[in-house]
């Protein structure tokens, strides 16, 4: 009763329980995405292909001498910091939801992997730098007992659809892979030529590693280690790929069955890796391969229907230009999946130049994402016509680069250049919005043809309207402001208007009384 009556009279209100616990948060747990637990996991991924590579290498040539003490060392150490640290990382649960109560992190934890991380984080290379256990014998079983450490490659396999869409990231692995596979089956191949030297009496000479001492004309003890694994890993290599060179072969029993083994993982190889390898290579062109058919496409087209050469031509220029621009990808087709408010941030980001004009300046943050979702990209080659005389005006059209002019009764009235922004005023919109009548037409007084290859941004008139319907304090704004704003009004009569307003009796009273004033005064 006490806490309740204090956290009511303390906040105004109790705290929902929601925000309780966000402020009860230990600032000790590591968010799964952030910067720091990406790049641990990045120095584990290194930690575990390093115990991949070293391992299987000392349990199959067995030595006393420990080169790898130090390194073995740290990555026990690292294997253990990562137990710790996984105690203590958020989790993402079955409903999506984001983990970082201890408790439940801890437990999932149990219930997951803590079994292979225990395993692999065994210190038995601190127990064998304080001699808990030594000797060639206990050495060697010990070694079999760290192969245990490579069960955390299946938390890399875990990992890998993380990264599914990096080619490059997939196609490193997959033949760090292949190559992981080949460099194991060495390390096997030689422990079956030790295995079997030590079955046979001295004057046995059948296996494989006997055929390579009398190539290098040694005695077989004196073959060294870095010479027989060199010889392992080629012979596994040609085996996995289907080379077969035959320089090194199978000649016992055990060594046949091997070698048979070895070719049915290469096959399997084959299918997975090389298949792969084949699918992203396909992926990493499919952009062009998809330019050279839609080419081909237009080419046929062309021909079947017989354009004449100067449309053909221009087909093919716009063509090559639109594709040069946007890589054959469609803008709104690619945002049509997404939900309106998602649409709308990155409509803002793709159309932010023409939003920047003085017109939208007083426009809220809501109106502008609503009205960036009417603006599409546009492109005109150059001789292109943008707008006939007598068309109807659908668009407002901004001028992101080229040059443009505007034609009226066969004479060039304006140009236009980077920045301008041509179209109509929407007095009659918004008229006929407030009747109920929103299909307004406002025709063209004149052509706006294209001198250069210009890019365009095209606000669409009604779903401008239909915006500033919600927002009326903008919209009176915005209809006194693009009278003023327009760098050439395009709409039929207006120049009519602008004459009767010039000519009224009182403008012309009012320019009269201040020519006779001006007169006087100078006089």
């Amino acid at each position: 009763m006490s806490s309740t009556y204090f956290d009511t009279f303390s906040w105004g209100q109790t705290l929902p329980e929601y925000k309780t616990s966000a402020l009860k948060k230990s600032r000790l747990i590591l968010s799964h995405y952030g910067v720091f637990k990406t790049c641990w996991d990045w120095l584990i991924l290194i930690a575990t292909f390093y115990v991949a590579i070293v391992v299987p290498y000392n349990a199959s040539f067995v030595s006393l001498d420990r080169p790898s003490m130090v390194s073995d060392v740290v990555v026990e150490s690292l294997f253990i910091v990562d137990i710790i640290l996984n105690f203590r990382t958020t989790f993402v649960n079955k409903k999506g939801e984001v983990v970082s109560k201890s408790s439940s992190i801890a437990l999932n934890y149990l219930r997951g992997w803590f079994g292979v991380d225990l395993l692999a984080a065994i210190p038995f290379d601190l127990l064998y730098a304080f001699d808990v256990y030594s000797g060639e014998a206990g050495h060697g079983q010990i070694h079999l007992l760290k192969l245990t450490r490579l069960l955390r490659l299946a938390r890399l396999l875990q990992k890998m659809d993380r990264y599914a869409q990096y080619s490059a990231m997939i196609l490193t692995l997959l033949m760090l892979s292949f190559t992981l596979m080949a460099h194991w089956l060495a390390c096997v191949w030689y422990v079956i030529a030790e295995k079997e030297k030590a079955k046979h009496s001295s004057d046995w000479d059948l296996g494989w590693i006997h055929t390579l001492a009398e190539k290098l004309k040694v005695d077989i003890d004196n073959v060294s280690r870095s010479e027989s694994y060199i010889t392992a890993l080629y012979f596994t290599c040609s085996s996995l790929t289907s080379v077969g060179f035959g320089n090194v072969s199978a000649n016992t029993s055990p060594e046949k069955i091997f070698s048979i083994i070895t070719m049915l993982i290469g096959a399997l190889m084959h299918a997975v890796v090389f298949g792969n390898v084949t699918a992203i290579i396909q992926r990493m062109y499919l952009r062009r391969s998809l330019y050279q058919t839609k080419w081909r496409d237009l080419k046929e087209f062309l021909n079947l229907h017989q354009i004449p050469n100067v449309l053909k031509q221009r087909m093919q220029d716009y063509f090559q230009t639109m594709w040069s621009l946007n890589h054959g990808i469609d803008i709104n087709q690619t945002l049509k999946e997404f939900p309106e408010e998602l649409r709308g941030d990155v409509a803002m980001h793709l159309h932010r130049e023409i939003l920047q004009l003085p017109i939208f300046e007083s426009a809220s943050q809501g109106c502008l994402k609503l009205l960036s979702l009417h603006i599409k990209s546009n492109f005109c080659a150059p001789g292109e016509y943008l707008i006939h005389k007598g068309d109807a005006l659908a668009y407002f059209y901004y001028l992101c680069n080229g040059s443009m002019e505007v034609v009226q009764n066969d004479m060039v009235v304006a140009i236009l250049g980077k920045g301008d922004l041509v179209g109509c005023d929407i007095n009659i919109h918004l008229q006929c919005s407030s009747n109920g009548n929103n299909e307004a037409v406002v025709k063209s007084s004149c052509d706006v043809k294209a001198l250069t290859y210009c890019d365009l941004k095209c606000v669409h008139i009604a779903g401008l309207i239909d915006v500033l319907r919600l927002y009326p304090e903008y919209q009176q704004m915005f209809a006194r402001d693009i009278q003023h704003d327009l760098t050439y009004n395009m709409r039929e009569g207006y120049e009519a208007e602008v004459y009767n307003v010039f000519t009224s009796t009182s403008i012309v009273d009012e320019i009269t009384r201040f020519l006779v004033n001006f007169i006087v005064l100078v006089f």
